[in-house]
């Protein structure tokens, strides 16, 4: 893979943050590389900040100044910032994971980030809903480690209400992805009034044990944390006041997730 540094080092692409020391979004301790552009407009989503590939400007909010969204690098500038942690990546059995945004939407920047990453030993993840073409799947997939895998419906209509596109790419992408990724995991964001209910769920963990490749189950409940971004971008946000889903709620959801799939299945992930 060394043929492959230089290229990739210089390979530019577009950010709106990077989190070091998670615990979420593959095992270990981890380096989120979030890049920018969506297609999808979630009506929840927590970084509506990077659903442009354009920047945004984020006014200024709690005593801040306003904030740029969106910042043009290159792999090997991203990756001086990865590498800081790889003494916690060894430790945890950390690493990168690439998320958004959909990080597919950049594949030539996705590729070089992770190419660079397995040259330094270090493992990759990817938080992605699958929403890209066989040739794009083809060219990551080997370099990608970890697979986390939104699927937030099985119906296309109800997806593309909540979701601004309908759900066939990601389905017909999902047994594919679970066939060739190295190591596979659904997550399910739990969203009051759009797949809280004990059917949808178990529609979606049949779904997913469908899947020869599934490890796990990862349901993710409804959180208001990106609230005071929409705000901040003089938008509304799209789940209004909907209340968040009960502990109890939740602890029902996981077992119907459990015995409708069979897999490992926890809250969170």
């Amino acid at each position: 893979m060394t043929e492959y540094y230089a290229s990739d080092a210089a390979t530019r692409g577009r950010i709106f943050d990077i989190q070091r020391y998670s615990v979420n979004d593959g095992p270990g301790i981890r380096t989120i590389v979030f890049l920018k552009g969506c297609m999808f407009r979630c009506r929840w989503c927590s970084n509506p900040e990077g659903q442009l590939f354009e920047p945004v400007t984020l006014k200024a909010m709690h005593g801040k100044g306003d904030k740029i969204a969106g910042t043009d690098v290159t792999a090997g500038e991203v990756m001086e910032t990865v590498l800081r942690d790889s003494v916690y990546y060894a430790r945890s059995g950390g690493g990168l994971t690439l998320s958004g945004g959909e990080a597919l939407l950049q594949p030539d920047f996705a590729l070089a980030l992770f190419r660079l990453a397995h040259l330094h030993g270090v493992n990759t993840a990817i938080e992605t809903t699958g929403y890209a073409s066989r040739e794009v799947l083809d060219r990551l997939l080997p370099h990608i480690d970890y697979v986390l895998m939104d699927i937030k419906h099985m119906d296309p209509k109800k997806h593309e209400a909540f979701i601004g596109k309908t759900n066939e790419r990601v389905l017909e992408n999902a047994p594919y992805i679970a066939q060739h990724a190295h190591h596979y995991t659904v997550r399910v964001p739990v969203i009051p009034t759009f797949n809280d209910t004990d059917a949808e769920i178990a529609a979606i963990a049949r779904f997913a044990a469908s899947m020869p490749g599934t490890k796990a189950i990862h349901l993710l409940p409804y959180h208001r944390l990106g609230m005071d971004k929409y705000t901040a971008l003089g938008r509304d946000y799209g789940m209004g006041t909907v209340p968040l889903i009960p502990d109890e709620k939740m602890r029902r959801l996981l077992l119907v997730a459990q015995e409708s799939s069979g897999l490992a299945c926890q809250i969170g992930g």
